[in-house]
């Protein structure tokens, strides 16, 4: 399939650049005849090696037979973007870099050309070269449309590089025209705030968290540190009140925040308002994790029993296999605490089906691109994207 796409791409580009080469040429037919007929001739050799299924050939005989023109220019830099597409950014630079030795290219051409070149530099993991192409761009351009591709492709490299600071430079100019950058933007200041914490900084990273919540007010990540940052400086309280806003900025985090409100509210020695609180999120949404932690408070206050009973009725509202998996533990233990030397065989069974269907099940998944993933991610390792990864909800997951 992807050899077909490229063949397909290919073949736009062959067929664009041969009617350049028709228009060129006739312009010149009296006085270049031969050059004319070189041309189509090369034309038709490389469409042989086309069909033949030699793409690499074909591409370096098209490339061979186009002079580079202000006709041409435009089939170079889409030969180029073919070869990047294919894996073979060296050879796009080669390209590249030839048109941007002619002299002759206008000045839109040649930052059109640069912008290419930086991709191809990227391409190839030459991150320096790319990054001062991009700048000279930014520095010089006076074409809004590739200043701001450029500035892109910039704050891209950037966040690749893991210059939080340098990306929030670049982009702040533009948070006004795209506020969909103030996301990424967001999670910048946490990781800002993360090695803030990591070195003792804690009042410059509550700074980046609270810059983060202005910038994005639904930026769960934020959150979740400073209810951390509250917990770290003893003031459990203020982090059950932080973490109280989560099911508001994304309730399909709330799983995500459970463990971090058990931590305040047992530091506060407030269990009773840790069931207050898991009574009211499971009125919000009947996720697995907070029937079984509900569960585990009745079944160590009021035991086994009536853990079965009250787990039993949640779960008939909201089935799933964790929480069937849960269910047939409690009954394992009632059963044991009843005294019976064997255990039942029907549940053994069940408990042997249930731990099948769940090892290896992945409990998070990019909300973009669907890759998934056993832990949380706030950047998509797969699609890039920041804050689209969340906790699987559906039977086989919350």
């Amino acid at each position: 399939m992807r050899d077909a796409v490229l063949l397909g791409v290919l073949l736009a580009a062959i067929a664009i650049g041969f009617g350049l080469g028709v228009r060129y040429t006739a312009r010149r037919l009296r006085t270049h005849t031969s050059r004319s007929t070189d041309l189509s001739k090369e034309y038709f050799v490389g469409l042989n090696y086309l069909l033949n299924e030699q793409p690499d050939e074909a591409i370096n005989t098209f490339v061979n037979a186009l002079d580079i023109n202000s006709d041409t220019v435009e089939t170079h830099i889409a030969l180029g973007k073919l070869f990047r597409a294919r894996g073979e950014a060296d050879k796009a630079v080669s390209i590249h870099q030839n048109l941007l030795a002619r002299p002759a290219l206008s000045t839109s051409t040649n930052e059109h050309v640069q912008l290419e070149l930086a991709r191809d530099f990227v391409a190839l993991g030459v991150h320096d070269r790319a990054q001062r192409l991009l700048q000279t761009l930014l520095d010089q351009s006076a074409n809004d449309t590739y200043r701001e591709e450029a500035k892109r492709l910039l704050i891209d490299l950037l966040e690749r590089e893991k210059g939080w600071q340098d990306a929030l430079d670049v982009a702040q100019s533009l948070f006004k025209q795209q506020p969909g950058m103030r996301r990424p933007a967001a999670h910048w200041l946490c990781e800002l705030a993360q090695e803030e914490i990591h070195q003792a900084s804690r009042a410059l990273a509550r700074k980046h968290l609270k810059k983060a919540l202005q910038l994005d007010e639904r930026c769960v990540r934020a959150t979740l540190l400073l209810a951390d940052l509250e917990m770290d400086n003893g003031h459990y309280t203020r982090a059950i009140e932080r973490l109280d806003h989560i099911p508001n900025q994304d309730i399909a985090h709330i799983p995500t925040m459970l463990p971090a409100l058990q931590r305040a509210y047992e530091r506060n020695d407030d269990i009773q308002g840790f069931e207050t609180h898991l009574y009211r999120l499971l009125g919000q949404a009947p996720y697995t994790s907070i029937i079984i932690t509900l569960g585990e408070l009745i079944h160590h206050r009021d035991g086994v029993d009536c853990a079965i009973e009250r787990t039993g009725e949640w779960l008939r509202e909201a089935p799933s296999l964790g929480g069937l998996d849960y269910l047939i533990d409690l009954y394992h233990e009632s059963h044991r605490l009843s005294g019976r030397a064997l255990p039942d065989t029907r549940l053994l069974l069940l408990k042997h089906h249930t731990n099948a269907l769940l090892e290896g099940r992945l409990r998070h998944r990019c909300r973009r691109c669907g890759f998934s993933s056993d832990s949380l991610a706030w950047q998509c390792p797969s699609c890039r994207r920041w804050g689209t990864i969340k906790p699987i909800t559906g039977v086989d997951g919350e």
